[in-house]
């Protein structure tokens, strides 16, 4: 997944001009998994 993250990221930024999204909305997608692949990690910061 490591090496695909900018293929699927630079995947996401043609759909989201294809599709109208905002730069906040684009942002959203891209981090969307960051939080459940780093909830435990995150969650012990704490």
């Amino acid at each position: 997944m490591k090496l695909s993250k900018p293929i699927i990221d630079e995947i996401d930024k043609v759909l989201a001009k294809h599709y109208g999204f905002t730069e906040e909305e684009h942002d959203f997608i891209i981090n969307y998994d960051i939080k459940y692949r780093m909830g435990d990690e995150l969650g012990s910061q704490e």
